[in-house]
């Protein structure tokens, strides 16, 4: 059978447990492991990426792929038959932020992958029928950008007013898995899979050689943990927003939410407040917190008509609307050209700068790599940023990162040699040789 017939089979039964679920909203499923099959393995496998670091176990995707069906089959009798041991994850630290800091993340087995993945392809069929419009993070067809969509349509909708620019403190760590396992208990009850989920949570990480194990948190680093985050916050955040904050406040209320990065936008500044204080119990309930520095009550409201902040000295009176920054972006209220106001947003300058230092790094690494060879791998990197940020009121800072890239790459191409420094001359003459690419400024669609 053939990649396309094994990936039809598949999307064919996982539309049936969608529909199966969409249609009974109050359905609890005991018996779904058996849809994983050694066809379903096979999509897993397509769908997993290849080129990642190793686990603990050492064996890389060449090397499992040499045997691939019998490994898969292997894998699958273990999964259904419980035998499936969940190995611990390999523990290493990657640069924060501008490479200052450090932060720890977990690298599970190939094998430990391909079965979340499997897993996660099951969950998702029933869990997309329930997740909340809101929720934009680590979901099939939605993205980051449909969520800044979607705070541009709160935004106009509320006229501003108030933002609880949220921050929960170390969230995939705090997770609490009693809870969890309540909340799964509401849609998924199959031994099998339950058991499998509760392995990978209890499997731990290998941490300099010594193992170790958690009561809360999501897997670290695994398919698995973004939607088992999802579920959570669908129960503990989504569905409480909607069902209980939406009906008691004076004006009106949006929640946007990209996994646990969460922005709350209110008209009334007495229902922004009492929203957070809320906030903050109802989070308590269920073993998150809010970060007490991070998390901060914002002021948004729409400047007055042809109000300009150079002017705050003398019009005293008027309060200056605050900046957040959400999904990478600063949002600012800025003039329209007949004169009015709109929210604008522009690349957060940590974003810029932790860009343009792993520029630097990578220049100074390979500078004596061919310059055809830099060229290439450096438009790349600036396509790669493009792609995210030239949207519709960014491009100087688009602009400012891509010169800024070529000063990058002039100040490690003159270190090549003793001969001194590159000049400008020279190296706008490479420019017209080897140009870096300018990124086409494009408009968020008006869907999510």
């Amino acid at each position: 059978m053939t990649v396309t017939q094994w990936t039809e089979h598949v999307s064919t039964k996982r539309q049936r447990i969608a529909e199966l679920a969409r249609s009974q909203p109050e359905l609890v499923f005991t018996s779904i492991a058996h849809l994983i099959d050694l066809e379903w393995m096979h999509v897993a496998w397509d769908l997993t990426r290849k080129d990642g670091a190793t686990g603990v176990d050492d064996v890389d995707a060449c090397a499992y792929a040499r045997n691939l069906d019998s490994n898969l089959r292997a894998l699958l009798v273990a999964f259904r038959s419980g035998t499936y041991v969940a190995p611990p994850v390999r523990r290493v630290l990657i640069p924060k932020g501008d490479g200052r800091k450090t932060r720890p993340i977990g690298i599970p087995t190939l094998e430990d992958k391909i079965l979340q993945r499997a897993v996660v392809m099951l969950l998702e069929c029933i869990y997309e029928q329930d997740f909340s419009p809101v929720s934009h993070g680590f979901r099939p067809g939605r993205s980051a950008h449909g969520a800044l969509i979607q705070l541009d349509r709160a935004v106009r909708e509320t006229g501003g007013g108030w933002v609880i620019d949220a921050d929960i403190e170390g969230f995939f760590d705090a997770l609490d898995h009693g809870m969890l396992r309540r909340f799964l208990d509401l849609r998924v009850r199959d031994g099998v899979i339950r058991r499998t989920i509760d392995k990978w949570l209890k499997a731990g990480a290998m941490d300099g050689g010594i193992l170790r194990r958690s009561r809360t948190g999501s897997p670290q680093g695994g398919v698995i943990s973004p939607i088992l985050a999802n579920i959570y916050l669908h129960y503990s955040l989504d569905l409480w927003f909607d069902r209980i904050v939406r009906g008691r406040t004076r004006g009106p209320v949006e929640l946007v939410r990209y996994a646990d990065d969460f922005l709350i936008i209110a008209r009334d500044a007495g229902d922004a407040q009492g929203i957070l204080a809320a906030l903050s119990k109802r989070l308590g309930r269920f073993g998150l917190q809010l970060h007490s520095t991070k998390t901060r009550l914002v002021p948004f409201k729409q400047p007055p008509f042809r109000w300009r902040r150079e002017n705050a000295a003398a019009m005293p009176w008027v309060e200056d609307p605050g900046t957040f920054d959400f999904l990478g972006f600063t949002h600012f209220w800025g003039g329209t050209k007949s004169g009015g106001w709109a929210m604008r947003r522009k690349t957060a300058k940590d974003r810029v700068a932790r860009f343009l230092h792993r520029i630097s790094d990578w220049c100074r690494v390979n500078r004596n790599v061919p310059i055809r060879d830099q060229h290439r791998i450096l438009s790349a990197k600036l396509r790669g940023f493009g792609a995210y940020y030239a949207v519709t009121g960014n491009a100087k800072v688009i602009g400012t990162v891509r010169f800024r890239t070529g000063q990058i790459w002039r100040r490690w191409l003159s270190r090549r040699s003793q001969r001194g420094r590159m000049s400008w001359a020279r190296f706008n003459a490479l420019l017209h040789d080897f140009p870096l690419p300018r990124t086409r400024i494009r408009r968020l669609a008006r869907r999510a």
